[in-house]
């Protein structure tokens, strides 16, 4: 029998679609660069294209951008993607339904992580460095292992999705159809309702942080941080 397609909430669409479209443009524009500037661990035969460091650049500014709205996603409406207490338990069911689910959710969650080490990273690198062979800053090196970590990550994140959902989950991702309480324009007046009751709902916000997973706190507040460090650090601290 043919899965039904599950509903997605549409501000995930919207932030999921976009934040991932970015996240495989600087992806790919990052490889390109390499290519381009290194090379050092193998290269490819692709012709030459001057401004794509730039291009890379532009996309990850836009994806620093939109980073925060998608961790606070992440780590409240849509927590129950991310690791959870049992999770490293139930990665010992080898080949089981709930280890393919956990392994997605140590991806999505290692991938919020990676994302971190490559914004700052990244924030913290000169545009000069590559076109002129100075290729032994560390933050170029920490640039590249986030690279790294987030194409592992992303395949693992497309491969499990495909494994878990098949193609109505990811077919769902792409979907414009939302039912009328996910309408854009019930949003503010949701958020505004949310702000009148500041009183009780903020309290309760903190009670429930308290009771969080204590690993997934600790990795919130990483990012936390780290989204912070990626628009200061450049201001106050040049890059050597």
């Amino acid at each position: 029998m043919a899965r039904s397609a599950p509903y997605q909430p549409l501000l995930l669409r919207i932030l999921h679609g976009v934040s991932g479209i970015l996240a495989v443009g600087a992806f790919f524009t990052g490889f390109l660069v390499y290519n381009t500037f290194d090379g050092r661990f193998g290269k490819l035969p692709i012709p030459k294209f001057d401004p794509i460091q730039d291009l890379h650049g532009t996309l990850a500014l836009c994806f620093l951008l939109l980073f925060p709205a998608l961790a606070i996603y992440s780590f409240h409406a849509g927590k129950k993607r991310l690791i959870q207490p049992d999770s490293f338990q139930q990665l010992t069911q080898l080949g089981r339904p709930i280890w393919w689910v956990s392994l997605q959710r140590l991806a999505n969650t290692l991938m919020l992580v990676a994302s971190i080490f490559a914004l700052v990273s990244g924030r913290m690198m000169k545009e000069e460095w590559l076109p002129t062979g100075e290729l032994d800053h560390i933050w170029y090196y920490f640039h590249l292992l986030a690279w790294l970590v987030i194409g592992f990550c992303l395949a693992i994140h497309i491969l499990m999705s495909a494994k878990v959902g098949g193609a109505p989950l990811l077919l769902s991702m792409f979907s414009w159809r939302f039912i009328p309480e996910d309408s854009p324009m019930v949003w503010y007046s949701r958020l505004q309702a949310w702000l009148i009751n500041w009183n009780q709902n903020f309290p309760e916000l903190i009670s429930q942080w308290k009771n969080r997973y204590l690993f997934i706190k600790i990795v919130e507040g990483f990012v936390i941080f780290g989204v912070v460090a990626a628009f200061l650090l450049p201001v106050f601290f040049a890059a050597d």
